[in-house]
């Protein structure tokens, strides 16, 4: 009977203890990037390698460098190129939500990666707003920087040379996984990695704006930096690519979501491959 009534006089258990959730490390945010570039060297190796190979065994085809041959034929580069970003950006995705689960879907910048609706709609239309604006402003200040030398990239001379098709199939790659890809490594893991680091080394006093900004500038630079050697190493179009940057993070950071940072990098991207199909120019 004593046991009884001490049984309902204890008190219910606590639940168990839930771990904080942390961002990752800046370390393993920059090791993610390193390896998203190496799958795409090797995908794209093996991928030519491969058209090269089956161009080789083509009847009345026999060149003497196949995987050469296979690179200067622009619909053969335009479906490599097409499968490597397919592949490298399938595979690091995986991985990110594998190896970080629980930071998913936090709406907090600082702990996770934000795959979680805005609550905001405003925040949607600011994207719009960032995805247009850039391209224009950008675009000018490019070109102003540029002076009389040429602008190029190489995923946009693929898109002007190949056929429809692979213009296609390109355009739709470079406007959905792209963006989902280049987000979630810089506005998600790489941004979130940044602004822990800041929380977690930061005193009371050091909590102001000045180390976020710090955190959004060092996404945005490391963001424009890498897509150097697509732009053939010119560095007139970095200041540009930074803008979208920072707007990019400041979205993340505001809206509780990594939705309206893909939006406008989309839109951005969109804006960009258009030339593909609005300039008349004769596939090679």
């Amino acid at each position: 009977m004593n046991a009884a009534a001490d049984a309902l006089a204890a008190p219910p258990p606590l639940p168990p203890a839930t771990r904080p959730v942390h961002a990752p490390g800046v370390v393993e945010a920059l090791a993610l990037l390193v390896l998203y570039f190496c799958l795409q060297l090797v995908i794209g190796f093996g991928a030519a390698f491969l058209a090269g190979l089956t161009l080789a065994t083509a009847p009345g085809e026999h060149p003497d460098n196949p995987l050469q041959s296979a690179m200067a034929n622009p619909d053969v580069r335009t479906a490599v190129t097409a499968a490597t970003l397919l592949l490298a950006a399938g595979i690091t995705l995986w991985l990110v939500h594998r190896r970080w689960p629980r930071q998913w879907s936090v709406a907090v910048a600082w702990q996770g990666f934000g795959f979680t609706p805005s609550a905001n709609p405003a925040f949607y239309a600011a994207a719009l707003a960032l995805g247009v604006g850039v391209p224009v402003f950008g675009g000018l200040l490019t070109h102003w920087l540029a002076g009389s030398h040429p602008v190029t990239q190489t995923i946009s001379q693929m898109g002007h040379e190949a056929a429809l098709p692979g213009r296609i199939a390109l355009a739709a790659l470079a406007v959905t996984l792209g963006p989902l890809v280049e987000e979630t490594m810089f506005r998600g893991v790489l941004f979130s990695s940044l602004l822990d680091f800041r929380q977690r080394m930061s005193t009371r006093r050091d909590l102001g704006g000045t180390r976020v900004a710090a955190a959004m500038l060092l996404s945005a630079a490391l963001f424009a930096t890498v897509h150097l050697p697509d732009l053939d190493w010119h560095w007139y179009a970095l200041p540009n690519l930074a803008l979208l940057g920072l707007g990019c993070a400041w979205l993340r950071l505001h809206s509780g979501s990594l939705w309206p940072a893909v939006l406008a990098h989309a839109i951005n991207n969109a804006l960009a491959v258009a030339s593909w199909f609005l300039l008349l120019h004769p596939a090679a």
